[in-house]
């Protein structure tokens, strides 16, 4: 008797994980629905998540590490996680996925969309075999949304007001714009994240999310106000490309925009 295969679609909070997850809903009947939760998530995204669960009518499965992001900062002596280290996905969410799937063998879907042409963290394990739907159905940027309009889950709320995508509320994928509609929404969160860096004279050991700007810079009011300034200028270029889309559509585009590095699919589809 052949060994039976798991169907597994990991959740992350975001659109187009979501968009696959009730595409799919009557593709596999036995299909997995796991999120892996740092801990560290907006309230939204968990508050999205459950509006989700009751659609599928499945449970979803949280996954946690066994030791939290705080733990594993101090593991790595203050280290902030970055794009060219990203302990956090590896040992927060990539882990725990893994530890899950065992050994077992495991079709992983993935939502990259047809009109994507990119790669980005996802377990590498053999006995893990990555499957693009959107890609081998040809849905694209347009279709994902019609399926979420459809299902009458919509996007995710964090789109509102300017966020473009699920994770941490520090991630250090976040745009400037983003770090400052957090502050302007969540206050408390831009704090916690401030308190996490770390300002020195010694070499190597400033540890800050945001590559060009610490948050304790990047609060004071004179900068804020050119993130806005230059943010309302890209938004306005947006939307005079957007045809009959909704703002927070133009939002969600947003995110697409190529990256220098790629995100890390597990976190922010």
């Amino acid at each position: 008797m052949s060994e039976k295969v798991r169907h597994i679609l990991s959740l992350s909070g975001g659109k187009d994980s979501t968009a696959l997850a009730i595409f799919m809903r009557n593709k596999v009947s036995d299909m997995e629905y796991v999120f892996c939760d740092t801990g560290k998530e907006l309230d939204e995204t968990y508050a999205y998540l459950n509006r989700v669960e009751a659609y599928l009518g499945k449970k979803i499965l949280w996954l946690n590490a066994e030791a939290g992001f705080d733990h594993w900062l101090g593991v790595f002596g203050g280290y902030l996680p970055g794009p060219n280290m990203r302990w956090c996905t590896k040992l927060l969410k990539l882990k725990p996925f893994e530890t899950f799937v065992r050994d077992d063998q495991v079709v992983s879907y993935v939502g990259i969309r047809a009109d994507e042409d990119r790669v980005g963290y996802i377990s590498t394990k053999p006995n893990i075999k990555a499957v693009f739907p959107f890609k081998d159905y040809g849905i694209d940027y347009a279709g994902v949304m019609r399926i979420l309009e459809d299902s009458g889950i919509g996007l995710p709320p964090y789109l509102q007001w300017g966020r473009t995508h699920s994770g941490c509320y520090f991630c250090f994928f976040q745009k400037n714009i983003e770090w400052v509609r957090l502050l302007e929404k969540y206050p408390k969160r831009f704090a916690e994240a401030e308190a996490y860096e770390k300002i020195s004279d010694d070499e190597g050991k400033t540890f800050t999310w945001n590559q060009g700007m610490p948050l304790s810079e990047l609060r004071k009011p004179e900068n804020i106000e050119g993130i806005t300034q230059r943010w309302m200028e890209a938004v306005r270029k947006r939307r005079a490309k957007r045809g009959e889309r909704k703002l927070v559509e133009v939002f969600a585009g947003m995110a697409d925009v190529e990256e220098e590095r790629p995100a890390c699919l597990i976190c922010q589809l």
